[in-house]
């Protein structure tokens, strides 16, 4: 017998009240009852100690020998110690935390956690693996183009090879690290998250990534151009994920096994996103998408035909590079995450309605992480904005006050015109009634478009609806307007995603 003790930690969240003694005492039998440990009433039950570590948790350490020498039987025995727990907080009015359903990707131990500290590492080795496969995989074509890519982010591959010369599996490891033998540490696909095992990867990548040169191209109205004509690949890229992101939306509403494909592909793109990010925005949109691979997987299979166009972008993105944050790339950046932001919530949304309460919370903390990120790079463009919108002449701000006031009637109308981002709002409106746009129906369209309840400031969302729906040019910083009824709008260039969610 390899482990003959066996050992479980319980712990109250943050929030909870104290629980004395004697109920920890309560929750320990409990717990060990359930696992097959020590079950009530049983005198050949294991022999088992709970020790009060602190005031908000205990240790539980027990031998896995019965008193008849039998080996208890504890197979399941920490998704039944959870269930257990799950009916404590339900019946002592504790938080109750969502049950788990096996799809998490594996923790790091407490010595990886201790080693990363010793070595002033952020993340474990484990972490900083599983990040590398995952951008790896991102959009890749096939199997060989997978590899290939993960042989070029420094960290060490290892493929296991059959007789026929077929690959079986993989592991991989940080360069540098070596346990006592001096071998290096290897993970398996498996040990890093359940669907990075190499026969979970091939099933993704069969349906391939569908050809960029024969989706639909940005409209040359929308592109985000510099007022000389040209965009950059990163920006393109963004581009057209913020209207990948917006038409997957609607995809959510098929069946479970088409939208599963949807939400899997969805997390390749906050991967290549992250790969590809400015260090201002790195930090956050790594966040969101270690948040969201939690969300990613459920126990629906996952039909990946409707995912390609995803899955397409997130290759444009990585091929696209990395962005600048001023012009036309920081206003496509924002306008990708905006649009995401909406495809997360989404997604968020459709797990809450299965059940899939661990995959819901998860989305939501991505979608916290992506506004974040999101309020870094909207920052320039929404700057230049307001900063068009306070050289307004008197009459035209009028105008756009009144197609607000009609647009939102009452309080509602009232707090956006009381908004800094008002001054935003109004140089959209006035660049869209230059370019032939009525500003009462477009803001009519951007209102109704999606829900605005859970917005942080519905002035700014609408501001990007506005721009999106007119297929406006990106805001150039310290452009003064030329008119005191309209504006001349420069080249056009692509629409920054809008977005329901909070900025």
């Amino acid at each position: 017998m390899k482990k003959p003790v066996w050992h479980c930690s319980v712990r109250t969240a943050p929030g909870d009240r104290l629980l004395s003694d004697e109920e920890w005492a309560v929750v320990a039998r409990r717990v060990v009852a359930a696992t097959g440990i020590a079950e009530e009433g049983d005198p050949d039950g294991c022999r088992w100690v709970a020790v009060r570590h602190a005031e908000d948790h205990i240790h539980i350490a027990a031998t896995i020998v019965r008193g008849d020498l039998r080996k208890a039987d504890i197979e399941f025995d920490f998704r039944r110690a959870q269930a257990e727990c799950r009916r404590i907080e339900r019946e002592w009015g504790l938080r109750e935390l969502n049950p788990g359903d096996g799809t998490a990707a594996k923790e790091p131990t407490n010595r990886e956690k201790h080693k990363a500290q010793r070595l002033g590492e952020a993340n474990t080795s484990r972490q900083q693996l599983r990040d590398a496969v995952r951008q790896a995989l991102a959009g890749a074509r096939d199997e060989a183009e997978f590899f290939a890519r993960l042989e070029t982010t420094g960290v060490l591959v290892n493929r296991k090879v059959g007789p026929s010369g077929d690959t079986l599996g993989y592991s991989v490891a940080v360069v540098g690290e070596h346990d006592q033998t001096g071998e290096p540490v290897w993970f398996g696909g498996y040990k890093l998250a359940p669907d990075l095992t190499l026969p979970k990867i091939r099933r993704r990548l069969a349906h391939g990534t569908g050809q960029l040169e024969t989706a639909r191209p940005a409209p040359e109205d929308s592109g985000a151009r510099t007022p000389t004509g040209r965009r950059s690949p990163a920006a393109a890229a963004r581009l057209r994920a913020a209207d990948t992101a917006l038409e997957a939306i609607d995809l959510l509403d098929g069946e479970p096994e088409a939208v599963a494909g949807v939400v899997e592909a969805t997390g390749e793109v906050l991967d290549a996103l992250a790969a590809t990010a400015l260090p201002a925005q790195k930090a956050e949109l790594l966040a969101a998408a270690r948040a969201y691979e939690r969300a990613s997987r459920s126990h629906v299979r996952a039909a990946n035909a409707d995912s390609r166009s995803l899955r397409a972008v997130a290759r444009e993105v990585l091929s696209g590079g990395y962005t600048t944050n001023r012009g036309p790339d920081a206003t496509a950046a924002a306008g990708a995450l905006a649009a995401l932001i909406l495809l997360v919530i989404a997604a968020g949304r459709w797990h809450a309605k299965q059940g899939h309460l661990q995959q819901a919370d998860a989305a939501h903390a991505a979608a916290d992480s992506l506004r974040a990120a999101y309020r870094l790079a909207a920052r320039q463009p929404l700057g230049a904005l307001r900063e068009h919108g306070q050289q307004l002449p008197a009459a035209v701000r009028e105008r756009q006050e009144q197609a607000v006031r009609r647009a939102v009637p009452g309080e509602g109308g009232r707090r956006m015109l009381a908004e800094p981002e008002f001054d935003a709002l109004a140089a959209a409106l006035v660049e869209a009634e230059a370019a032939g746009h009525d500003p009462d129906t477009l803001l009519e369209r951007a209102r109704s478009w999606r829900e605005l309840d859970t917005a942080g400031s519905v002035t700014a969302v609408l501001t990007w609806r506005v721009r999106h729906l007119a297929k406006l040019p990106h805001p150039a910083a310290g452009k003064p307007h030329r008119s005191t009824s309209a504006v001349t709008p420069p080249t056009p260039a692509a629409p920054a995603a809008p977005s329901r969610q909070r900025r």
